[in-house]
């Protein structure tokens, strides 16, 4: 069981096996959530709009049809 100290500053080192199974890197947030049975620490996602403008522009428009025809041939084996 992985366990951490809080500072007096109210601040807490997560265990590295912790932060490796979580995918936290340094400037990561953490949700704490109330249950009945304790808390549940999961990180913090990011607000979907935070993904605009990370990918270039297409080059020229996808049609529906061809979107569709991909879409049809997902999971199919080769």
């Amino acid at each position: 069981m992985a366990t951490a100290t809080i500072t007096s500053m109210g601040q807490i080192t997560s265990p590295n096996s912790v932060r490796i199974k979580l995918w936290l890197e340094a400037g990561h947030r953490l949700e704490f959530i109330e249950t009945d049975a304790g808390f549940l620490v999961k990180p913090a996602t990011r607000d979907i709009r935070a993904l605009e403008g990370i990918l270039p522009k297409a080059r020229r428009p996808v049609t529906i049809e061809s979107m569709n025809r991909a879409l049809s041939q997902m999971g199919r084996v080769r």
